[in-house]
Order: structure tokens, then sequence, then C-alpha cells
């Protein structure tokens, strides 16, 4: 009987107890399914907290729920909450009066005689000893809803800590990649009339720059910041609200007033004195009035937990949602990046092919100066003869401008005919070798 395991739970939503005998391995879904038979509440509902607010693992025996070397039925509470319910009705009706305590309250001036009076009272001091415990179990499990609270919360705020980073980084690369375009848009208009131009390329580079602004929209995430913000500020209040403390000072001296009554009525001799119970019937009706104003307080304040629990269980699926986005919204922009470095790369290949080209050109060109017929022409434009290019008239000079045209006309005939003569003779010395 000593090592059987039982596990204790109160119903949070009852402020009753209810009692199991676990069978050895039983899984906590086993539990939870007579749990429901007792109480009503679906296993999908349910919300099973120990006093540190750690909720029990599905994957875990049932066993969790009992603490090895705790021993005593109300030594250690397992604490039931519903899920589908964010605000509770208390407070509850106080415990059932015995029958003789319900009839010393009926009538408190009755007369009884010491020795039966004394059971009386015995069952009295119980009774606002019960009514004591009944809100401290309940004050604990409210303490495990907000230390459950607490850590909600926790993951919230790391979760909020990573969105606002990812946003931070895409911003960021945003802005880098809109000048880092803008600057390459720039550059290509710059050189499209002597360089390489490509209008499928610049129109690919336009609605990257389009997506990008689109890109942007992910990075938006103030509404939800400002919901966390505000969650944060009401938890805080919650903390420091002087119902979330234990309010049962009361309640306390007025059990250690019963006690105290009890003991002076232990000290009276039996004989056949008798007595009435209104100081004890004051006792218990102050009690039962305490109890029901801090229940009413702590029930007012639990539902404000669990609806701030709520809120923080709706936000993160949002925040998931964002970061999901801001994640997407990234590698786009990492590929949008990257997939325009390579064409600028692309380009440069290009351009250096080009380069090398015109290069051969040029050298062949250099090659040919060293012809007889380069070198006559040479000779013979040199000395008192105008260059082709500085005897150009300007627009001005009205009166030569036909004679420099004929002059240029004659240069052209001479070095398309020296060009020719050229060719031939790299063609000839192509042959041989």
């Amino acid at each position: 009987v000593l090592f059987l395991q039982i596990v204790h739970i109160l119903n949070m939503t009852s402020a009753k107890i209810v009692s199991f005998l676990l069978h050895p391995e039983e899984s906590l879904h086993s539990l939870q399914i007579r749990i429901e038979f007792e109480t009503g509440i679906s296993t999908g509902n349910q919300e099973l907290l120990l006093e540190t607010g750690i909720c029990l693992d599905p994957r875990k025996p049932a066993s969790q729920c009992v603490i090895d070397g705790v021993r005593g039925w109300d030594s250690y509470m397992v604490y039931l909450f519903d899920k589908s319910k964010t605000v509770y009705d208390g407070p509850f009706a106080s415990r059932s009066l015995s029958d003789c305590v319900n009839y010393i309250v009926q009538d408190s001036k009755i007369q009884l005689p010491i020795p039966q009076l004394r059971k009386v009272w015995a069952e009295a001091v119980h009774y606002v000893i019960g009514l004591k415990e009944d809100y401290s179990r309940l004050f604990q499990g409210q303490r495990a809803a907000m230390l459950s609270l607490l850590r909600y919360n926790a993951n919230l705020i790391k979760m909020k800590n990573n969105m606002v980073s990812a946003s931070q980084q895409l911003k960021a690369k945003l802005e880098f990649f809109h000048q880092s375009i803008r600057l390459d848009l720039e550059r290509y208009s710059d050189q499209m009339a002597y360089g390489i131009s490509s209008e499928k390329m610049l129109k690919a580079w336009k609605e990257m720059q389009e997506k990008a602004s689109q890109c942007a929209q992910a990075e938006d995430i103030g509404y939800l910041d400002e919901q966390i913000m505000a969650l944060h500020t009401e938890i805080v209040e919650l903390q420091k609200s002087p119902y979330a403390r234990r309010q049962g000072e009361v309640m306390e001296s007025l059990e250690q007033r019963a006690i105290d009554l009890y003991k002076q009525l232990k000290t009276r001799p039996p004989d056949h004195a008798y007595s009435d119970s209104t100081d004890m019937v004051k006792i218990i009706v102050q009690t039962v009035q305490s109890q029901d104003r801090v229940l009413k307080e702590l029930f007012g304040h639990l539902s404000k937990l669990l609806g701030c629990k709520q809120k923080i269980i709706d936000l993160l699926p949002k925040i998931e949602v964002a970061l999901n986005n801001i994640k997407e919204a990234d590698n786009s922009v990492m590929q949008m990046q990257g997939k325009r470095q390579r064409e600028i790369w692309h380009l440069l290949k290009i351009a250096c092919t080009q380069s090398s080209s015109r290069s051969l050109v040029s050298s062949s060109l250099e090659g040919t100066a060293t012809t007889p017929a380069a070198t006559w022409f040479f000779q013979s434009s040199s000395g008192n003869a105008p260059h082709p290019l500085s005897s150009m008239a300007a627009p001005e000079d009205g009166e030569n401008f036909v004679h420099v045209i004929e002059e240029n006309l004659n240069y052209l005939e001479l070095f398309s005919s020296i060009l020719q003569e050229a060719r031939q003779e790299q063609n000839n010395s192509m042959m041989v070798s």
C-alpha cells in the first residue's frame, strides 16, 4: 500500500480534487482518458501542469506526475486546466459543513455540554483549516499558470528576437541590393553607346529591382512587434499585481483564532457546565466570507493569465509565418544578387574577348606599316603636305570647303590602294609560311 503510486489532480475549473491509482507503465494518454471520464474535459483540451509550470510530456509515462520520496495525499498536486476556456467562473462554493458544525451555525447560541462542544469545535477548526488549504491549493494552481505563462513568454521573446534579427538582415541586404543594382543600371546606360548592350538583360535587371521592392514587404513586422510589446506590458502588470501574491493572511489569522478557542475549551474541566458557540461561529462565517473574496480575486487574476497565454498561443503561428516570409525573401534577394553578378562577369568576358580581337586587328595594321607602300605613303605625306585630319576645314570656312573635300577624297583613294597592297603582301607571306 505504501508503494502504490497515486496522483492527485486539482481541477482548476471546478476547484475539486480527483485522485487516480496509476497502473504500472501506464501512459499519460491512458490517464487523460480516465480524467476525461471524471471531469468531462476532453483529452485534447486538457493541460496538466506541475507546480513548476511545466506541462506534462505526452511521450513519458503517467508516473511523471508523482515525485519519488513524496508521501501524503496533499503533498503534491497536478493542476488541470481546460484549454478551451480562458475565463473561469470562480469563486466556487465552499466545502460543505458537517452536520454537527451546521447545527451550531444555524443556532450559535445553543448551549451544549463541554465534552460534546469539544467534538463540535474540533470539526469546526478542521473546517476552517480546510477552507484555508483549499485557497492555498488554488493559489498554487494560479502560480503554476503564471510560471507556465512566463515559459510561453520566454519562447515568444526568443522567436521575436529571431524575427527581428532576420528582418534587420533582410533590410540590410535589400538596401545593398538596391544601391548596387542602381549603380549597375547607371554604369550600364553610360557604356551602351560604345560598349555592350543587351535588352534582355536590362529587362531582367529592372524586373529584379521591382521584385526586390516587393520583398521589402516581408521585413515589415511592425504590427507583430506592437502586439508583442503590448502583451509584454500586460504580463509585467500581471506580475506586479497584488493578486499575484498570496492573499490568505486573513484566513490564516482566523485559523489561528479558531485553534486558540479550541485550546481554551480543552483546558476547561469536563464538568456539567454548558457553553454556546458564538465565537466559533463568527470565525467560521468570517473565514467563509474571506475565502469568497480572495477566490474571486484569484480567479479574476487567473482568467487574465490564461487570456495572455492564449494571446501568445495565437501569436506564435503568425511569427512563424513572418519568419518564413523573411527567409523566402532573403533567399530570393541572394539568388537575384548572384544571378546579376554572374551576368556582369559574362559581360566582362564578352568585353575582354572583343578587346582581344581589336588588339589582333591593330597588331596586323601595325605590321603592314613596314611595307614599301606604307613607307612610301608616310614619306610622301610628310614634309610640307598637311595631315588629312588637320586639313579639315571648320564649318564657317565656306570658301575652301569643296577644295578640302576633294583633297580628303584623294587621300582616301590613296589610303585604300595602300591597304589593298598591304593585304596582298600579307596573304603572300601567309602562303609562303
